[in-house]
């Protein structure tokens, strides 16, 4: 069993069951029915709330068990999602299919993370949107969540630098932000949020 499946093992929702703040705020940048992949959405939260929204989802994570629950929690909410179980480092979409990608706290180590989101950002067809809300490595001074080595921390320059020639960017911002996301993201945090937009 790898990491994630024995943290979603636990009793409850890790991240809690409600979609984070930043995409709440941002997805009306959406068209209605948008193709929505949800790389690493663990129990599901922000998929099935996006599946709530009238989108069509598929939600990938490296947990068999995150993967489960978040088939729970879409039932339970009376929607549907896809779910496959990948590993990022090697995984696509397929070219130009979707809609916009939505990455909430799925943080990837150095040696993959550029080439794994340039393959995610070329799933986008032209005018679809990348959403992405992560760590800062301001972070390792709290104590609210998030991994504890900088290699898995991003800033905004480094995204910038990912999907650069890719996506036009809308927003590159890190700060601190009260974070509400179950017992796992509580209090104070340093984030880094970027939005970007497939030419």
């Amino acid at each position: 069993m790898n990491f994630w499946d024995q943290r979603f093992a636990e009793p409850g929702y890790k991240y809690g069951t409600e979609p984070n703040a930043f995409l709440r705020e941002q997805a009306t940048r959406l068209a209605p029915a948008s193709r929505v992949l949800v790389p690493g959405d663990g129990e599901g939260r922000n998929g099935v709330w996006l599946a709530a929204q009238g989108h069509s989802v598929t939600s990938v994570d490296a947990s068999a068990v995150g993967l489960q629950k978040a088939q729970a929690l879409a039932a339970s909410r009376g929607v549907a999602i896809t779910t496959e179980l990948v590993d990022l480092a090697d995984w696509a979409p397929a070219p130009a299919t979707l809609d916009a990608v939505v990455m909430i706290y799925t943080h990837l180590p150095g040696a993959i993370r550029q080439q794994a989101h340039r393959r995610l950002a070329q799933g986008l067809c032209p005018g679809g949107w990348m959403l992405l809300e992560a760590f800062h490595p301001g972070q390792l001074a709290h104590n609210s969540g998030g991994p504890r080595d900088v290699d898995m921390l991003y800033t905004p320059g480094l995204l910038d630098a990912d999907f650069a020639g890719l996506l036009r960017c809308e927003l590159s911002w890190h700060g601190e932000v009260q974070l509400s996301e179950g017992p796992g993201h509580q209090g104070l945090a340093h984030v880094t949020r970027w939005l970007g937009q497939r030419s």
